[in-house]
């Protein structure tokens, strides 16, 4: 029963993400809370208070759209770098492959 659960819950996250209109993101979070609290599941319950803590941000997505996707891995690349260049006395050259790397897809 769990699994059919989550597996609705999954559906209408994804539909909830896609929606622009406030009001309809706002009516499938709370259909998704209200699934995850009937459920009584204790790891349903602490995602439903996950989201309800997190709502105001998850209502803003529909609003403004915006991501930090790219942002994210530019600094996962600038990571990689630095274990892979350990060492470098260099601070310019490493700059250098900083820049050249985030123009590389």
């Amino acid at each position: 029963m769990i699994f059919i659960t989550i597996d609705l819950i999954k559906e209408t996250l994804k539909s909830a993400y896609n929606d622009t209109d406030v009001e309809s993101m706002h009516n499938k979070i709370a259909s998704i809370v209200d699934l995850c609290r009937e459920n009584g599941h204790k790891k349903l319950i602490w995602f439903s208070n996950l989201i309800t803590n997190h709502y105001e941000g998850i209502i803003n997505h529909a609003i403004y759209n915006i991501s930090t996707g790219k942002v994210e891995g530019i600094n996962n690349k600038i990571k990689t770098l630095r274990r892979q260049h350990y060492g470098i006395p260099d601070d310019e050259y490493f700059f250098l492959k900083i820049i050249d790397v985030s123009y590389t897809k």
